[in-house]
C-alpha cells in the first residue's frame, strides 16, 4: 500500500469502532479556563469531599474558599497575570490549592520536583524567572540560597504536617514523642519566608478579579522533551482541560470517583490524572506525599479508589504489599498504567487481584500528557499502548524523508490534537524541530499501527532515558560525571531490567591514571542531578563512538554495553 494510503487510513480514525459505547469521535472544545473548571465542581460538589490526605478531608466548598484566600495572598505579594509562580510541593492539598490559586490570577503555574538539587533548581529558575515560589518548609532553604541575581521576591513556606491532624492513628508509625518533637521543628515558617497560613488569612479575592481565558497560558511543565536540558512545555488551559475531558469520556467517569493521587503532581502524567481530571469531575483526590503501598493499602481502609493512575513498578508493589499483608484488592475498577512499558504478567495479575481492568496508555508531556489508551471493553490489547483518544489524530512518518510509512511499516508518531503544546518557553528552534506543518507534534517514537489503529511502540528516536515513568536527560548526568577528576568523557544510556523498566547506566572513559569506583561517582553525583538520574550502573571504556564531527553515539553505547553483559 502506498504512503499516501497509510495517511487516508490514519485519517479516517479506524481505531473509533473500538470506542466503548458513548466515547465521541470529537469532545466539545473547552470555550473557558481551568479556573471556571473548577468553580462549576465548587458549584455542583460544594459538601462533597474534594481531597484525603492521612485521612483530613477538604470539601469543595472549603477548597474554593482557600483557593480564593491563596489567590488574594498572591495578589498582595504582586502576582499578576502572565507571572510565573514557582511550586515546589510534594503531593498534598496546599499543593492543589496553589495551583489553582495561581491560575485565578491569570499567572502561569511552573511546577518543579521538591527533591531536586540546587543546580537543578537553579537551571530552571533562571529560565522561567519566576519571582514568587511556594514551597515545602523543608526545601525553602535551598530556594532561598539561589543567587541574587535570580531576583526570587518572596517564598511561602508550607508545613505538610499542618493538613494531616490524624497522622499517629492513621500510622505513619512514628512514636508519639517522635512526632511531636518532628512537628515542633517543622511548625511556623522556615527562617526568610511567607507561611502559607498567611495566605489563607486572606479575605477571598474579588469576585469580578479578571479569570484567564481558555487560550491564556497555564502551566510549564518541565522536560528533556527529544534530547538536552530540561525545557518548559507551555501548556494552555485549552491544552490541560481538553485531556481532562477526553479522560472523563474514556474512563466513563462521574463525581462518585475516587482517584488516587499516588503520581506526583509536579509530574504531567499525575498533574493532569489528579489535578484537572479528578477536579473537573468533582471526584474525591486521596492524595500521598511519597509512593508507600504500606500507606496505600491503609488509605483503602476508609475510601477504596475507583480510578489508579500509575506506573508498572507501583502496581508491582502494591501487589506483593497486598499479598504478604492478607489485603482484599478487590473493588478497583479502572488502573490505568504510563510512562514505560506495562508487562502483559503484571497486568494479568492485577486483574486476577481487583477484578477490575489495567490498561496502558501513552503520552508525553508535550502532549498534557495523553494521547492514546486501551479501551475498557474486550479490544483492548495488552501489550500495546492503544488507539487515539478522541479529537486526536496520527501519523506514522519516516524520520528521515519526513514522508508517511507504507501500511504496516514502523515509523514515528506524529501527532495532531487540542491537547498538543504551544511550544517550549523562549526555545523557538527546538519548537521549530517538534512542532512541525499545521500542528503536527514530532514524538521521537516510533511506533507500528494495525489496520484498526492499535499502536505499539517499537523504539525512540529521542536519547531521553525513562527510568519509573521520569525523564532523564543523559547529557544533564553526563554534565554531572564529567565535573568529577577521575572522568575524562561519559555517555549515559538506559539499559532495559527484566520488569521492563529502563535503568540509567554510564559509560566512562577514565582520566589518565585514574581507576573506577563507582561508588565514589554516584556519591559525586548525588549533589548534582535527583537520585533517580544518578547511574546505577558505571562501566569504564577505553572511548566512546562518535560521528565524524565528535558526537557521542549513544545508541552504539548502549549496543556495546548490552553486547558486553552489563547486568542491571
Amino acid at each position: 500500500m502506498p504512503a499516501e494510503s497509510t495517511r487516508d487510513l490514519l485519517r479516517a480514525r479506524p481505531w473509533t469502532a473500538s470506542y466503548d459505547p458513548g466515547v465521541p469521535a470529537e469532545i466539545d472544545l473547552p470555550e473557558t479556563s481551568l479556573v471556571h473548571m473548577l468553580e462549576r465542581s465548587v458549584a455542583r460538589n460544594g459538601a462533597r469531599t474534594a481531597l484525603r490526605f492521612f485521612g483530613a478531608t477538604t470539601s469543595y466548598a472549603r477548597l474554593g474558599d482557600q483557593v480564593d484566600r491563596a489567590a488574594e495572598g498572591l495578589r498582595r505579594l504582586g502576582v499578576t497575570a502572565g507571572d510565573r509562580v514557582a511550586i515546589v510541593l510534594p503531593n498534598c492539598p496546599q499543593h492543589v490549592v496553589a495551583f489553582y490559586a495561581v491560575l485565578r490570577l491569570g499567572a502561569v503555574v511552573v511546577e518543579h520536583n521538591p527533591l531536586y538539587t540546587a543546580p537543578e533548581l537553579r537551571h530552571q529558575f533562571e529560565d522561567h524567572g519566576a519571582r514568587v515560589v511556594v514551597a515545602w518548609d523543608r526545601v525553602a532553604d535551598r530556594i532561598r540560597s539561589m543567587p541574587a541575581d535570580l531576583q526570587i521576591d518572596s517564598v511561602v513556606s508550607v508545613d505538610l504536617t499542618a493538613a494531616m491532624p490524624a497522622a499517629t492513628r492513621l500510622g505513619l508509625r512514628l512514636p508519639l514523642r517522635r512526632l511531636r518533637e518532628a512537628r515542633e521543628q517543622l511548625t511556623g515558617p522556615a527562617p526568610g519566608t511567607i507561611p502559607w497560613k498567611r495566605l489563607l488569612d486572606a479575605d477571598p479575592i474579588a469576585a469580578d478579579h479578571p479569570r484567564p481565558t481558555a487560550h491564556d497560558l497555564a502551566l510549564l511543565q518541565y522536560t528533556s522533551g527529544t534530547t538536552g536540558l530540561p525545557k518548559g512545555a507551555m501548556l494552555t488551559h485549552r491544552n490541560l482541560e481538553s485531556n481532562a475531558v477526553m479522560g472523563r469520556h474514556w474512563l466513563d467517569s462521574t463525581e462518585h470517583e475516587v482517584v488516587y493521587g499516588v503520581l506526583p503532581l509536579f509530574h504531567a502524567f499525575g498533574l493532569t490524572l489528579g489535578v484537572t481530571f479528578a477536579i473537573s469531575l468533582g471526584a474525591e483526590l486521596v492524595l500521598f506525599p511519597t509512593v508507600r503501598a504500606d500507606l496505600v493499602l491503609r488509605a483503602m481502609r476508609k475510601s477504596r479508589p475507583t480510578v489508579l493512575p500509575a506506573v508498572p513498578p507501583v502496581y508491582q508493589k502494591l501487589l506483593d504489599a497486598a499479598q504478604e499483608k492478607g489485603v482484599d484488592l478487590h473493588g478497583i475498577a479502572v488502573a490505568v498504567s504510563g510512562a514505560m512499558t506495562l508487562p502483559v504478567p503484571l497486568v494479568e495479575r492485577w486483574e486476577s487481584a481487583t477484578g477490575g481492568v489495567l490498561i496502558e496508555g501513552y503520552g508525553l508531556t508535550e502532549c498534557s500528557p495523553l494521547v492514546a489508551c486501551n479501551p475498557l471493553n474486550d479490544s483492548r490489547r495488552p501489550g500495546s499502548i492503544g488507539v487515539p483518544f478522541p479529537s486526536t489524530d496520527i501519523r506514522l512518518v519516516d524520520p528521515e524523508t519526513l514522508q508517511d510509512v507504507p501500511a504496516g511499516h514502523e515509523g514515528e508518531l506524529w501527532v495532531k490534537g487540542p491537547q498538543v503544546f504551544q511550544g517550549y518557553w523562549k526555545r523557538p528552534e527546538e519548537t521549530a524541530a517538534v512542532l512541525v506543518e499545521d500542528g503536527w507534534l514530532r514524538t521521537g517514537d516510533i511506533v507500528t499501527a494495525d489496520e484498526d489503529g492499535f499502536l505499539r511502540v517499537v523504539d525512540r528516536i529521542k536519547e531521553v532515558v525513562i527510568t519509573g515513568g521520569f525523564n532523564v536527560a543523559p547529557s544533564e548526568v553526563e554534565s554531572a560525571l564529567k565535573l568529577h577528576d577521575d572522568v575524562a568523557d561519559a555517555a549515559v544510556v538506559g539499559l532495559p531490567d527484566p520488569r521492563g523498566n529502563e535503568v540509567v547506566v554510564a559509560a566512562v572513559v577514565l582520566a589518565p591514571g585514574a581507576s573506577l569506583d563507582e561508588e565514589a561517582l554516584r556519591r559525586h553525583c548525588y549533589a548534582k542531578v535527583t537520585r533517580y538520574k544518578v547511574p546505577r550502573r558505571i562501566v569504564a571504556v577505553e572511548d566512546l563512538p562518535r560521528t565524524m564531527l565528535g558526537k557521542t553515539l549513544r545508541r552504539q553505547v548502549r549496543e556495546q554495553l548490552q553486547e558486553t553483559g552489563v547486568e542491571v
